[in-house]
């Protein structure tokens, strides 16, 4: 019996921006995690630096079997809604009520139960958001199936994903006056409502207007391997290999960036209003669309491997004057040049995955985005142990392992600066050395484009 999936159109306009809509929500859940999760249990509700580290170092451990078993169940779902969907709607409800919940911890409490409360939060938050987030982006190469359409649908989806990235950085300081700040400790939950609403209204303009699965796709549950064995597929694939190494290395600026930015401003740069924190914060996007042409023209011209080659030296330059920045007219020009790298990861990143997800499907004759992506959501998480045993090892080091705004010293200084270069660029340095080795060129590309499109001819015939 056949399908009900519909086959949409390579590309439009419209399509890709039904699907941005995804991506809107994905990134102001994850974004505002990202940029307010330490900040607050941190400097607001005072937990220590260790138990913040060890939840995290526990949360990438639960990652470890929640992003790839999401991944590989979705491959080998086969229902009249498609692989995808059920997933995609059943993670977002869930989602949205504990995007509230985490700004709601025991305060009063002792610091054991605390921590066991924002243990349970982030490990709940990040089951609800990879159901969401994973299966929303591996539709990504399904449904734009070639480099010029991806090329096309990537400039609109990264300009929608920078104003989430943009909202998320802005809309909590409306609420919250100044981040590090224990008297705001309520505003956050409030930030936290209005965040929920947001990405409930944009997730579900994308599951009825941009949702979509392949006809020539529905076949592919029936052949789809076992989690072990897709594992074991996915890391013998050199391209994932070499990616995923970079792919982290950018993960963990992006996730560092706007982590330590709160604490960065406001004693590096004694920024304290939380209005001007976020505006900074979202200079670095706005400068990102600005950029995000440039990079089009980059992938299109010299391929997916050589744009994140470049993107990766851009970043590790423009990061350079955090060392030395001293008040706001340099803070000012320093987040809007980090705004050239971060268009670069970001427009990147989609189509490198779908190159990866296409040579895959040539060598084992089914489609396991979803695969692929949970690997590489898998990868990301890391890069929160990463980034917080980095934090960890700077503030123990310095002695503020509790915060204590009035102990701030030279030392302190140093140590963020630290924390926003040169971490940071020791990761990209890796991530470029990994790219060097990524055998998909530009014309290893345009070959497995054409033998793509040849397989699936022959999967439609089959449907």
């Amino acid at each position: 019996m056949k399908t009900k999936l519909k086959i949409e159109e390579e590309y439009s306009t419209k399509l890709a921006v039904s699907y941005s809509f995804a991506t809107v929500a994905d990134t102001l859940s994850y974004q505002m995690f990202t940029f307010l999760i330490f900040t607050f249990y941190y400097a607001v509700v005072g937990l220590n630096i260790n138990y913040i580290t060890v939840g995290f170092i526990l949360w990438s451990i639960w990652n470890a079997i929640n992003d790839p078993l999401l991944g590989v169940l979705s491959d080998r779902t086969k229902t009249k809604w498609g692989r995808r969907k059920p997933y995609i709607v059943g993670g977002i409800g869930p989602l949205c009520i504990i995007l509230v919940l985490l700004w709601t911890p025991p305060v009063e409490s002792p610091q054991f139960i605390i921590f066991i409360y924002f243990l349970i939060m982030i490990i709940l938050f990040d089951l609800f958001y990879s159901m969401y987030s994973t299966m929303s982006t591996s539709l990504f190469p399904e449904i734009f199936p070639d480099l010029e359409a991806r090329a096309k649908a990537n400039n609109i989806l990264q300009i929608f994903n920078i104003i989430g990235l943009i909202f998320a950085m802005i809309a909590p300081s409306f609420f919250i006056p100044q981040y590090d700040s224990p008297k705001y400790f309520s505003e956050y939950m409030y930030a936290g409502i209005f965040i929920a609403i947001v990405v409930a209204i944009f997730a579900g303009l994308f599951i009825k207007f941009g949702l979509r699965e392949r006809i020539e796709y529905s076949i592919d549950p029936e052949n789809a391997p076992s989690l072990l064995k897709a594992i074991r597929i996915t890391f013998s694939n050199k391209s994932f290999i070499t990616y995923v190494v970079a792919s982290f290395s950018m993960w963990y600026v992006i996730g560092m960036i706007p982590t330590i930015t709160p604490l960065y401003c406001s004693f590096v740069l004694n920024i304290k209003d939380s209005m001007i924190i976020s505006m900074l914060l979202g200079i670095t996007f706005i400068s990102a669309v600005c950029f995000m042409f440039l990079w089009r023209y980059i992938v299109i011209k010299l391929g997916v491997k050589k744009g994140v080659m470049l993107a990766l030296i851009s970043l590790i330059i423009t990061l350079l004057p955090f060392m030395f920045i001293t008040e706001i007219i340099g803070a000012i020009f320093a987040f809007s040049f980090v705004g050239l790298g971060i268009s670069g990861l970001l427009y990147c990143r989609d189509p490198t995955i779908g190159a990866i997800i296409d040579e895959d499907e040539l060598h084992t004759g089914i489609r396991r985005e979803a695969n692929y992506c949970g690997m590489i959501a898998l990868t990301i998480r890391f890069t929160t142990i990463a980034i917080f045993l980095s934090i960890g090892l700077v503030f123990n080091t310095i002695g503020w392992a509790v915060f204590n705004p009035r102990e701030a010293t030279e030392q302190t200084i140093m140590g963020l600066r630290l924390l926003i270069f040169m971490f940071p660029a020791i990761f990209l340095i890796i991530g470029l050395i990994s790219m060097s080795f990524f055998p998909i060129t530009k014309d290893r590309y345009e070959e497995i484009a054409e033998s793509i499109r040849k397989l699936h001819n022959e999967k439609k015939e089959k449907v």
